[in-house]
């Protein structure tokens, strides 16, 4: 009988409280073989309970193995594991989530039989609260994020761009080198990009499944969105081509609605007729979608939807404006350096 192949499983984490032990718990309770297995954490010096958490699950489970991020981001706890990892496969889960029992299995099994170089599943986003059941809501629509398959495609198996808590093959791991520490988000888009640019599949895959838990209050919802469109234009900077056409809709909204207000100055008239008529515009079509998105749901969601989807385009769309003026003279960067 062949034997399973070792794998590593990286988790890159910061002030996860109140969600780690859950989130292990379900990597501890995979079918896959433990002794096949190793698990590193990578602290990026969090400030709440989260490094107790983890320590404490360590002392009855020898394959758990805490490191260090002083980076603090992301990319920088990945290139840690990375560099650390003994797997023959990669699989990176967030601290913010939590995956199916076979998650571990059925990767593996797509990377052995698929010809496929990575591999994820689509997430369901739950909320532990009213608000973030909102913002989950908004956040698995087409309307609130676009045409991003692992959040809005769940019902069959395909090829595709990116993929979430992916798994990897060490091979192609080896080939495109480490993650861009640059990227406080968008780290994974980037990533992605280049393993397809080397030739490597990604497999989204309706048997893979994980559970994501949004932000908990629109506010936290806004800093997140900001960031992702903030950090989208190093993206774009580094790879032109990995952009998407849905990836400009925010901005251009944003940018519509400040140049119409820059009217205003010069032609009162016409820039308030402009103005309004975008935003007539964006809230019958934010109203109309919460009206099919949120049929069958109670009243409140009804109410607070419109804003969780405002609150996601205009972050997003702000935070890519913002970062086109904070990078204006950063086009033409090399991408990320090699092992």
């Amino acid at each position: 009988m062949t034997a399973l192949p070792f794998l590593s499983v990286i988790m890159p984490i910061r002030n996860e409280g109140a969600i780690i032990r859950e989130s292990l718990e379900a990597v501890l309770a995979q079918d896959y073989d433990q002794d096949r297995m190793e698990i590193l954490v990578v602290d990026g010096m969090s400030t709440d309970d989260t490094r107790q958490i983890v320590l404490s699950m360590q002392s009855r489970s020898p394959n758990i193995i805490l490191l260090d991020n002083p980076g603090k981001i992301v990319p920088v706890g990945m290139n840690i594991a990375l560099r650390r990892a003994r797997g023959d496969i990669f699989v990176r889960v967030d601290g913010h989530c939590t995956i199916a029992r076979d998650y571990v299995s059925r990767c593996v099994g797509h990377l052995q039989n698929d010809g496929v170089d990575g591999v994820g599943g689509p997430v369901h986003t739950v909320g532990s609260t009213r608000v973030a059941r909102v913002i989950a809501l908004a956040m698995s629509s087409k309307f609130g994020v676009g045409g991003s398959a692992f959040r809005t495609i769940t019902d069959r198996t395909m090829l595709a761009d990116t993929v979430p808590f992916p798994a990897y093959t060490r091979a192609i791991v080896q080939r495109a080198g480490p993650y861009d520490e640059e990227l406080v988000r968008n780290q994974d888009d980037e990533y992605n990009y280049r393993l397809r640019k080397l030739g490597a599949k990604l497999l989204l895959a309706s048997d893979v499944r994980s559970e994501y838990f949004s932000r908990s209050s629109l506010r936290s919802l806004w800093r997140q969105y900001y960031q992702y469109g903030y950090w989208k234009v190093r993206v774009l900077q580094k790879h032109p081509m990995q952009m998407s056409a849905r990836q400009f809709v925010p901005a251009a909204l944003v940018a519509s609605l400040c140049a119409a207000a820059a009217l205003c100055i010069p032609a009162p008239a016409a820039g308030l007729f402009t103005l309004g008529a975008i935003l007539i515009a964006y809230m019958a079509t934010n109203i109309l979608a919460s009206l099919l998105t949120a049929r069958g749901a109670d009243r409140d969601v009804l109410i607070l939807l419109p804003t969780a989807y405002a609150a996601l385009h205009f972050s997003y769309g702000l935070g890519f404006l913002r970062g086109l003026v904070k990078f204006r003279n950063r086009w033409g960067d090399q991408p990320a350096a090699q092992w």
